[in-house]
């Protein structure tokens, strides 16, 4: 990848260094105020150089300073980091060396979002943050769960500084797509003093920041079958003529009516035989002259083709508030104590513009209609999948998603430090934490039938092309729609945690040989979490005209010219919608209105223990002159689970509340073992082996069904089911790193590493039918497609990460102040896979990637420094990868891949006087989408089975920074 002449490696600031456990962490980070990157950088090397664990860290220069404007997108530029998902105005997905599982703590303290296991990054302002250390190894007095690694957020205490410290910050940043600026205030105030008691210091840090946004995003449908020609089979009702869709099983071709007796005929879809299995790795075949093979043995030939288009303009206004409190207070200098809250909130509106239409009707056709089959399609070449087609009188709507989120998370935090003799430390810290993350929405559907729609799938790049012939103009002119569905939905999540650690250091230096130092310490964590939620559909017909004309939105410039498709229709106004709910539940009623439906109903609890310990040591020992040390220990863990579960579909039918109840225990040693030792003065080499351990989800604990209706009328819905068995994934960590400091400030360095995983959780999928005449009201289907995860696989990643850093100091003066960072990353992952048939029973396994694992990723800065100017450009770059999978309700490969994925970004700093700054930022310059496909199973391309294409805005920013000597 270097080939293509970028030059440079992330503008973040390299630090390295060992002991995560806040014991260690707190009470040897200095914060060093530098006056330019080089320095910060050549300070961040020397720390490498003498840390025993495999970390890198990102140091700001001042208050405010983190080199982007959020956690996320300074770590994106790290060695063996990848992010995806930029969306939304931000970066929404982090991974480290592939696996997403990263384990967050705040000054050593384990983080979590309401009842997640793992802490939201991205909602971390970087004006709250004064170092992030970035774990690829783990010693053993550092939390076990995160099998990607851990990140250690610290922030600002009174003591980091000598005296009065006062900092603000304004910048006001501008998204092209939305046409906005939007604000995002820091300010920090801290002092210290010393008293009669000791010294004292009270800082106050506080950031609020707004990002209005809006995200556009154009897909063809998944793939379904639709009959090649017209075949009759010898068993009734085994009929099908050319190009009608072909339903997984004969009975499904029934339509249940919901009025008069319930019709018995909607069986399992086995019932009559399954004609073919939704949701497998590779799908139907895709080759030319494909055919299924009938219960009588009658082969049915058929085509593929998507069911659906649709497009998304998708627009919100996101509000961060967040706030820091630190007191400090040292009697002496042998004890210290420090009191501290953090607050992190979030506010989310967001409006989502769908506009859908089927293509998949077959009512047109002969014998009961006009349109030649042969002529309305065209084929990829070499396959039986349709690239265009020509369909006539199919059903479309738009809906207008309206969704309102809220989070509140606080910590508030104790920890106390005893420097008991010169040899014994001992730190003590206590904390609790709560969050709630809250969720509302309301959705409303108009609809309309439509003479023609003209596609084509895939025009090029993985744009769709569309239109509507002679009816194109009624998309806007609501005189042509009318009221459809709605739905009411809300959530709420919530998760506390009561914590208490405590370390302690005793040094043997010179007393026990090449033992130098003994650490241990114990931990207890005590965390519970709940989920509740509500849900009410009702569908309502009426002329869209009769409804107050306010309730009508239409948008524009939709995709800004990149694809031949509508740029603008009508749809209803998500904010009228909301504001206006009370009025429009009374108009459509029915389900709506049902007290049931609309209340709260917690669904599970689960209370879980943690008790651990640990004992390490640090040995150094002269092997042919030069020094050799080790950090050797071992982490007990033991994890205690009581669940309750109840169960909301009987209770809407019976308005019986029923619950279940279970527990879970696991228990674990986990060893860690680091050797360093430098050859030669300007080199180091390290050998790490460690063991951690990914919890499953709590909510992939929970046994109750929980229901999705066939909201698209493809015959069948989905559902998930928990799976209280499930235990925690286990990975053997081995890693082997090289450092060559050839020049100051300059280094080059490379890491192999490989992670032996056991346990993997995949989801496993079963044919489920749930008889009754009101399953079918509640979900207008009696088929579902149940996914329940499972302890089912094993798998392997391993890789190799090369960087450098060099300043040179040969250049000419204008130049002096030039230099480079670069990194690449090479990763090869494999992990097996069952498959299942309808029942769910495994009948093979297949070997695929890991999700997330891009087996090439890079990240490369220019930078430039002289005097009061600072400069940075930054480019990120990273190949395809599973992305995840599909619903497995349809024919095409289960696989959803992402193509390559870049971001090209500016910084700019011009300091004017001592204490001022200015700031202008530029992300995303040459406009990176998003573009994905389907594949599996040997089947699949970005040609033939796209899956569409996402525009994301670039952005700009201006800022002021002010900050005291």
């Amino acid at each position: 990848m270097f080939g293509k002449k970028i030059l440079a490696y992330s503008v973040s600031t390299l630090a390295l260094m060992s002991g995560a456990a806040f014991a260690q962490a707190d009470a040897q980070m200095e914060t060093v105020v530098v006056t330019g990157i080089r320095a910060t950088i050549s300070q961040g090397l020397d720390v490498k150089r003498e840390s025993t664990q495999v970390v890198e860290s990102i140091i700001a220069e001042d208050i405010g300073k983190l080199p982007d404007n959020n956690v996320v997108e300074a770590l994106q530029r790290l060695s063996g980091v990848q992010v995806t998902n930029r969306g939304g105005g931000q970066v929404g997905a982090l991974y480290i060396r592939g696996l997403p599982d990263v384990e967050t703590t705040w000054n050593g303290r384990k983080l979590f979002t309401s009842s997640g296991l793992y802490f939201s990054v991205q909602d971390m302002p970087a004006t709250l943050v004064r170092r992030l250390d970035v774990y690829k190894t783990r010693e053993s007095n550092q939390i076990e769960t995160g099998i990607a690694g851990q990140i250690d957020v610290a922030s600002y205490r009174p003591f980091d500084f000598d005296g009065f410290k006062l900092t603000g910050q304004v910048n006001e940043t501008y998204q092209e797509f939305r046409g906005s600026f939007d604000p995002n205030i820091g300010l920090l105030i801290s002092d210290r003093w010393k008293t009669g008691i000791g010294d004292i210091g009270v800082l106050a840090n506080v950031n609020w920041s707004v990002v209005r946004f809006r995200d556009e995003s154009a897909t063809p449908g998944a793939l379904v079958p639709f009959a090649a020609a017209t075949t009759t089979g010898t068993l009734a009702p085994m009929s099908w003529y050319a190009l009608q869709r072909i339903l997984p099983s004969y009975s499904a071709e029934t339509n249940c009516s919901s009025g008069g007796a319930y019709n018995v005929s909607c069986a399992p879809l086995s019932a009559y035989g399954l004609v073919w299995q939704p949701g497998q790795p590779g799908g139907l075949s895709q080759k030319a002259g494909s055919y299924l093979t009938l219960s009588d043995g009658t082969h049915l030939p058929y085509y593929l083709s998507r069911d659906a288009v649709f497009m998304s303009d998708f627009t919100g206004k996101r509000t961060r508030p967040n706030a820091n409190l630190a007191v400090q207070w040292a009697p002496n200098e042998h004890a210290e104590y420090t009191f501290e809250v953090m607050y992190n909130g979030y506010r989310n509106e967001t409006y989502n513009n769908l506009f859908f239409n089927f293509v998949d009707w077959w009512g047109d056709f002969p014998p009961g209609g006009t349109v030649d089959p042969a002529t309305s399609i065209t084929l990829y070449d070499g396959t039986n999948v349709m690239k265009t087609r020509h369909v006539k009188n199919v059903y479309g709507f738009t809906s207008g998603d309206l969704t309102v989120e809220k989070t509140n998370s606080y910590v508030y935090a104790l920890n106390a430090k005893w420097t008991v003799s010169d040899r014994l430390s001992l730190t003590a810290d206590a904390s609790f934490q709560t969050s709630i993350f809250d969720t509302q929405f309301f959705a409303m559907r108009i609809d309309r039938g439509v003479p023609d729609i003209y596609v084509d799938f895939n025009a090029g790049g993985g744009n769709i092309a569309l239109n509507f012939g002679d009816g194109q103009n009624r998309i806007t002119d609501p005189s042509y729609w009318n009221t459809a569905g709605m739905w009411d939905n809300g959530g709420r999540k919530k998760g506390n945690a009561y914590t208490a650690q405590f370390d302690g250091s005793y040094d043997l230096k010179g007393i026990a040989g090449p033992l130098q130092r003994v650490r241990f310490g114990v931990r207890y964590d005590d965390r519970n979490a709940t989920e509740a939620y509500r849900g009410a559909d009702q569908w309502h017909g009426q002329a869209l005209t009769s409804l107050p004309k306010e309730i009508l939105h239409y948008n524009s410039d939709f995709f800004d010219g990149e694809a031949d498709v509508p740029s603008s229709w009508v749809n209803v106004d998500g904010r009228y919608i909301w504001d206006h709910r009370d009025e429009l539940r009374q108009i459509w009623g029915g389900n709506i209105l049902d007290a049931r439906r609309r209340a709260m109903f917690q669904n599970f609890k689960i209370d879980e223990v943690t008790t651990s310990a640990y004992l390490e040591g640090d040995l150094e020992q002269d092997i042919f002159g030069r020094p050799l040390t080790l950090n050797a220990g071992v982490r007990y863990v033991q994890v205690k689970d009581q669940m309750t579960f109840w169960n909301r579909d009987k209770y809407l039918l019976t308005g019986i509340v029923e619950s279940s109840a279970g527990s879970a225990y696991t228990a674990k040693f986990l060893p860690s073992a680091t050797l360093a030792y430098e050859p030669m003065d300007d080199v180091k080499v390290r050998f790490n082996y460690g063991e951690t351990l990914r919890r499953p989800n709590f909510s992939d604990l929970n046994p109750t069904r929980i229901l999705n209706s066939d909201v698209t009328n493809i015959g069948y819905g989905t559902g998930t089911q928990g799976n209280p068995s499930l235990q925690p994934t286990h990975s053997k960590n081995i890693d082997l790193t090289a450092e060559w400091y050839f020049a100051p400030s300059s280094a080059l360095y490379g890491t192999l590493f490989r992670r032996d995983i056991q346990g993997l959780v995949l989801p496993l999928n079963m044919v489920v039918n749930v008889p009754g005449a009101d399953i079918y009201d509640t979900y207008n289907t009696n088929n579902f497609i149940i996914n329940m995860p499972v302890n089912a696989s094993k798998g392997a990643l391993k890789g190799v990460e090369l960087g450098f850093v060099y300043f040179p100091d040969y250049l000419p003066s204008y130049l002096d102040g030039l230099g480079a960072q670069g990194s690449l990353t090479i990763l090869s992952s494999s992990q097996n896979r069952p498959v299942t048939d309808a029942a769910g029973n495994i009948v093979r396994e297949i070997t695929q990637n890991f999700i997330g694992v891009s087996n090439t990723s890079y990240n490369a800065t220019l930078i430039y420094e002289k005097d009061a100017i600072g400069a940075r450009l930054s480019y990120v770059w990273r190949s395809k990868f599973y992305y995840g999978d599909e619903a497995a309700n349809f024919a095409n490969p289960l696989g959803i891949w992402r193509m390559p994925e870049s971001s090209l970004d500016f910084q700019l700093s011009y300091k004017a006087w001592d204490n001022v700054m200015f700031t202008f930022d530029a992300v995303n310059l040459l406009k990176g989408d998003q573009r994905q496909y389907y594949a599996g199973g040997g089947q699949g391309n970005p040609t033939v089975t796209n899956f569409g294409r996402a525009l994301f805005s670039r952005t700009f920013s201006v800022g002021l920074h002010y900050s005291t000597n």
